[in-house]
């Protein structure tokens, strides 16, 4: 049983029938929201931050995430497609799948605002936490309707498991304070590591 989930902000049914456009919307969007919350500042509050063992450098963000949601774009495009026909028997299916897929991308796009702009790594932890259920979801029910799809999103989910580690300990480490005055005190004093 699936709840009811409001249709309003579920992208259409176009850009899932094209393989281009699926994979294209997701990089195009997370692009947008990477350049938007200004890179420079993104690295600088990066470096500052008191960070768990196994952080990776912050060139490897960009083209992780970039395969990343071409990854999630492709697989959104068949698991949708691949439903459309069986529309007669079960009407709500490749809709369901396209606003599931329509509110984790949404989530997706608002943690950077979160962690980075907003500085709130509570916020942003409880927000990856929520993104991580919705795709082991997501990922079951694309693994029900084609297998490729579901594997497809298996990177998705183990980054997403490990971002939901940075982001805790991140918080945990730094008293769950990332603000930018806390971080120049910080600084100043040599304590950022």
């Amino acid at each position: 049983m699936t709840t009811y989930i409001p249709k309003i902000t579920t992208i259409p049914y176009d850009v899932f029938a094209s393989p281009s456009a699926s994979i294209l919307l997701p990089i195009a969007l997370g692009s947008a929201v990477g350049y938007s919350t200004s890179p420079k500042d993104t690295k600088e509050t990066y470096k500052a931050m008191k960070q768990p063992p196994l952080r990776p450098p912050p060139y490897v963000f960009g083209p992780a995430w970039t395969l990343l949601y071409g990854l999630m774009g492709y697989a959104s495009h068949r698991a949708v497609t691949t439903t459309a026909p069986f529309k007669i028997l079960s009407p709500d299916l490749s809709g369901d799948l396209q606003t599931l897929y329509s509110a984790q991308l949404a989530l997706n796009l608002s943690w950077m605002p979160l962690f980075f702009t907003m500085r709130r790594p509570a916020l942003a932890l409880a927000n990856i936490v929520t993104l991580l259920g919705l795709n082991s979801y997501l990922t079951y029910r694309y693994f029900a309707v084609d297998k490729i799809a579901g594997y497809c999103m298996v990177p998705y989910l183990a980054w997403l498991g490990f971002a939901t580690y940075l982001n805790a300990g991140v918080g945990y480490l730094n008293n769950w304070d990332i603000s930018e005055s806390t971080l120049a005190t910080r600084k100043a004093l040599g304590k950022n590591k």
